[in-house]
């Protein structure tokens, strides 16, 4: 029994040798490098070895045979060392089909590892290998291609790949074995592979993005679709948004419910108080007008023409321009009528005594403008007496032009008076007041008058 373990031994060192002595490559997949320790293929980790392999803020994810650029907040699942069950009997996805190597067969001196399948026996000796292999015509042990010479157990959709001693049944690309079949991998509940949204199919799976959003070239990650260089959705404006966009008018206009047309804001119907008179809306804008008598002033406000001052108007040589607001009037300027005769600007005085009796010795003519729909009560013109004597005393009153009750001569002082208008006015119209100061001497029991004829012209706005 000792000599045939030393011959065993012997045998066994001999067909080690022998292989050894013929060289075996091993070619991997894009992704792997064959690992001579293990015997394997061995993925490659691109995470670690390029600097730049995702751009823009995405976080590179390896995976067999490659690796994923995700958003830095998407949930990764990875198990831990540890708690994975054996290891599946097809190739993890994106393995090529290399399978993985075993070692070569060997005995230890006292102890046998398998038994043996196939034996040569020579005078002396008999040469016994491992099995999945078979002795050749030179004692060698050689690998038996179970899938070339159909020993081999897989499935009619299942392909056979021979390893050194065995062989391995590998199901179709997207398919992992279920028992002695081939089913479907359902990529999208296995990973995160999309960035939105996974769709699977019998054998792959596809990428879709959520709106406003379009796959980027590597089919996985979705980047944004600028719609306003590609649909040119917006009447006017358009600006882009991370998966939509934002339509804007210009000043002037405002978004219609579409959310996307413009259309024009009547700044008129806002408020009476946009123009002082009139306002005139125009596509994205507005303009202010002013009646006839006046002209604008910045934008809004209406402001009397004074055509006395421009010689606009049509007044002759012996009248008088007396501007209003909103138009002119022309005035003799000689307003004085028998039997007075005009002393001084605006101041006619009656002469005889005959003719005078029952009338005001003197009589003052002045003109003045007021803007319609003015508040009440007001203080329009105030009069005073010229000549103050001692002894005296005056009492003013509204002797003509008040019929309606519009005014009221309200007493200051001894020697001057205001009146007010105590009811708002309309126009364009034109009143013709008699103010009359009486003035009464105390210490020669003497009594005399005085009047003022006061025009007042009243405009046809309240501005």
């Amino acid at each position: 029994m000792l000599g045939i373990c030393v011959c065993l031994c012997a045998v066994f060192t001999h067909v080690v040798s022998q292989e050894a002595e013929e060289p075996v490559s091993y070619t991997c997949t894009e992704g792997y490098e064959y690992d001579t320790v293990r015997e394997q293929c061995r993925d490659i980790d691109e995470c670690a070895l390029l600097d730049d392999a995702c751009k823009g803020g995405m976080q590179c994810i390896n995976h067999f045979g490659g690796y994923l650029c995700l958003p830095k907040n998407a949930v990764i699942y990875i198990s831990k060392e540890g708690e994975q069950g054996p290891l599946p009997e097809s190739i993890p996805p994106g393995v090529a089909p290399v399978p993985p190597v075993p070692a070569v067969p060997a005995v230890p001196p006292n102890q046998p590892r398998f038994p043996w399948s196939a034996g040569v026996s020579q005078p002396g000796r008999t040469v016994l290998c491992a099995p999945g292999y078979t002795a050749d015509e030179q004692n060698l042990c050689r690998d038996v291609d179970e899938c070339a010479t159909g020993r081999h157990t897989c499935g009619a959709e299942q392909t056979c790949y021979n390893t050194r001693g065995s062989y391995t049944c590998q199901c179709p690309s997207g398919f992992q074995k279920n028992g002695d079949h081939c089913v479907d991998r359902d990529e999208c509940a296995l990973t995160h592979y999309c960035m939105h949204r996974c769709v699977n199919t019998q054998g792959s799976y596809y990428c879709e993005c959520n709106a406003g959003h379009k796959l980027a070239s590597n089919n996985h990650s979705c980047v944004d679709v600028n719609e306003c260089d590609v649909e040119n959705p917006c009447q006017q404006h358009c600006y882009n948004l991370i998966g939509s966009f934002l339509c804007q008018c210009e000043q002037g206009y405002e978004l219609a419910q579409d959310t996307a047309s413009c259309q024009d804001i009547d700044e008129c119907s806002f408020s009476s108080y946009m123009c002082q008179y009139q306002c005139i809306n125009s596509p994205g804008s507005y303009s202010c007008e002013c009646p006839e008598g006046y002209q604008l002033q910045g934008s809004r406000v209406c402001q009397d023409v004074n055509e006395c001052e421009t010689g606009t108007h049509n007044c002759h040589d012996d009248e008088m321009c007396w501007n209003y607001y909103g138009g002119f009037r022309c005035y003799p300027k000689n307003p004085c009528e028998p039997p007075y005769t005009k002393t001084s600007e605006n101041r006619c005085i009656c002469r005889s005594q005959a003719e005078c009796q029952g009338l005001p010795p003197s009589i003052v003519y002045k003109y003045m403008s007021i803007q319609a729909e003015r508040t009440v009560p007001a203080d329009i013109f105030q009069i005073q007496a010229t000549n103050m004597y001692a002894n005296t005393h005056n009492t003013f009153r509204v002797k003509a032009g008040n019929e309606a009750g519009e005014f009221l001569l309200r007493r200051s002082s001894n020697v001057s008076a205001m009146l007010v208008m105590t009811k708002p006015l309309t126009g364009p119209r034109e009143y013709v007041v008699d103010l009359e100061m009486v003035t009464l001497h105390l210490t020669m029991n003497y009594r005399s008058n005085s009047l003022l004829r006061l025009t007042i012209i009243v405009g046809p706005y309240a501005f």
